[in-house]
């Protein structure tokens, strides 16, 4: 806990750190909001003959009950938002880990944290702590505020709240955090080996590519991230995440990151 405080608060005092952090998930977030108003707004035939491969993976009933005029708005709303605002998550994860380690290298204040008297473990949970929770708490708070977006203006239109849905939970409740968890993991790796925060953040952006050809896939036609999808890529991105935090374990301890020293 004393290590994850510590790195807290050298992000509030980093605007190098804190301001990619904040501005980025918002300007995603205000930019899908308004996406989805845009959707609603424009002629329905025009713009839905191009989801036509999405609109054939959808159930019988999922738009049974829904105007015609919010059914766009409504399928981006339910299928294709959510998982590209788990990027706000991974971003902020992202961000943070390899300030986390990284940045402790080029600050020069790795020595000092080697030599502190506690375990190579303690050291791994303190610095997941600090990017992990801050990650999946503006994440949520991401995907609510957009979820209450949408349902303010769709709300005359459907008769009530769209969202919460149950692919909609799903995606926010555990496969976000499951993208969130193994991008984290995946950082820690980079970050324990690379020697600049920008050399690490340049190899660990690989990490949103996955979630932006899910979003890509389901715009063709070609997958649709349902409950059990979810469900299912979730359980592989824990396991995933369970390995790759493993390997950074073993990346960060004492004699490999004074031998890098050296």
């Amino acid at each position: 806990m004393a290590i994850a405080r510590r790195d807290l608060l050298l992000v509030r005092r980093s605007p190098g750190v804190l301001v990619p952090m904040i501005i980025a998930p918002a300007v995603l977030v205000l930019a899908m909001s308004g996406v989805t108003y845009a959707m609603y707004k424009v002629p329905q035939t025009a713009a839905a003959d191009k989801l036509d491969g999405l609109l054939s993976l959808l159930p019988v009933s999922a738009l049974e009950s829904v105007p015609v005029e919010a059914r766009l708005a409504v399928i981006f709303a339910t299928y294709l938002m959510p998982p590209l605002l788990v990027l706000v998550p991974l971003i902020v994860a992202s961000v943070l880990a390899t300030d986390a380690i990284a940045g402790e290298r080029e600050r020069n204040t790795i020595e000092g944290l080697l030599l502190a008297p506690i375990s190579d473990r303690d050291i791994l949970l303190g610095k997941m702590l600090s990017s992990l929770v801050p990650a999946l708490t503006i994440g949520l708070l991401a995907q609510l505020f957009y979820a209450g977006v949408v349902d303010a203006v769709l709300w005359n239109a459907i008769g009530g709240a769209l969202l919460p849905t149950g692919p909609w939970l799903i995606t926010v409740l555990w496969f976000g955090p499951a993208c969130t968890a193994a991008a984290l993991g995946l950082n820690i790796v980079v970050s324990a080996r690379a020697a600049t925060v920008q050399a690490a953040t340049q190899i660990a952006g690989v990490a949103v590519l996955p979630v932006l050809g899910l979003t890509v896939g389901q715009v063709a036609g070609v997958v649709l991230l349902n409950v059990w999808l979810a469900l299912g890529l979730g359980v592989a991105l824990w396991v995933l995440a369970f390995f790759l935090v493993r390997a950074g374990a073993a990346a960060l301890r004492r004699e490999k990151q004074v031998a890098a020293l050296a």
